[in-house]
């Protein structure tokens, strides 16, 4: 096994210090029928409530806090799919930066226009043909940007974790620890950070990333011990839409995470659909990952306590409405 002593519990620990005054502290949510369903005590914490509407609020500002005064003069880059280029854009906003976002023509429009009226600079790629890595080094190298990734960075991964430290001094301590953790899973920020935080908090807690059924690299990696890359899958998870895991977050992912499953596009629809009728939430298709897999079935939860973080709800209100009536049609 792979580990990565450089990060740590630590780490959250300042970074919540430190994005504290920025971020919202997300609440947890409770769901009697979704509890009946599958026999469990299911805490949802709800980040589709978070500033920019996802968790990535919260690594953008550790990350841009932490700028030099010559870096926040120049400015920084950063490639995603939408929600981290959201968060970056409005962390570089409120923070007085410059903010490139490189990404895909295809990116919902929500979240294009979203990270435009921020402020960001938008660059547009074609995600099957071009590398948004090397655009980014690109246009760092070329403008003196500082390059921030979505979810490979210490500081990202240390924001990120944030989140579950929260949802674990919540409802997952003292006498009533979780049993398990749930977590959605492209790149590994999120889940690396979130597994961080809940050993440290709870060494008992089994953690469980879970990502799109067509993306399974973070699953195949995990099994075979090594940095699975694939096509960029096609799925509606479109924030989960990545080929690899990390050199940063993919050591954290085989210290402290338990196992990694997959849900296909069929059950984050349904999520989607429960979200919204029962709990009167939106919630986009990648936020519904971890709280597919605890309403699939796949794991027996019975008399189990379940943190399970919703990652996001940026997604396009007819492009919401029709994926849920679709559905119900056929």
């Amino acid at each position: 096994m792979t580990t990565n002593s450089a990060f740590s519990y630590a780490d959250i620990e300042r970074a919540h210090q430190r994005i504290f005054p920025f971020v919202q502290a997300t609440p947890v949510l409770t769901s009697q029928t979704a509890n009946q369903l599958t026999g469990a005590q299911l805490f949802f914490k709800c980040e589709n409530f978070q500033a920019s509407g996802a968790f990535k609020f919260r690594g953008a500002c550790n990350a841009l806090l932490q700028f030099t005064p010559e870096q926040k003069a120049r400015g920084v880059v950063t490639f995603s799919s939408g929600n981290h280029a959201q968060a970056i854009a409005k962390a570089a906003q409120q923070f007085g930066m410059r903010a490139v976002i490189v990404m895909p023509k295809d990116a919902p429009a929500i979240k294009v226009a979203a990270t435009r009226g921020y402020g960001g600079d938008v660059v547009l790629y074609d995600r099957y043909t071009e590398d948004r890595e090397a655009i980014g080094r690109q246009l760092a190298e070329q403008q003196g940007l500082t390059l921030i990734p979505p979810y490979d960075h210490p500081h990202v991964m240390a924001g990120q974790g944030t989140c579950a430290k929260e949802l674990i001094e919540a409802v997952g301590s003292g006498a009533s620890p979780l049993d398990y953790l749930f977590v959605c899973l492209g790149g590994g920020g999120l889940l690396s950070g979130c597994a961080t935080a809940a050993k440290a908090l709870n060494p008992n807690c089994k953690v469980i990333g879970v990502e799109p059924e067509a993306g399974n690299d973070g699953l195949r990696s995990l099994r075979s011990g090594t940095i699975v890359h694939i096509d960029t899958p096609n799925t509606i998870a479109d924030g989960a839409q990545t080929q690899h895991l990390g050199q940063h977050t993919f050591p954290v992912i085989q210290q402290h995470v338990d196992d990694i499953l997959t849900v296909t596009d069929a059950q984050l629809i349904d999520t989607m659909r429960f979200f919204a009728s029962r709990m009167k939430l939106m919630v986009e298709p990648t936020g519904c990952l971890a709280a597919a897999l605890a309403m699939s079935g796949a794991i027996d939860l019975k008399d189990k306590r379940v943190g399970i973080i919703i990652s996001g709800g940026n997604i396009d209100l007819s492009r919401f409405a029709k994926l849920i009536l679709d559905t119900e049609s056929n």
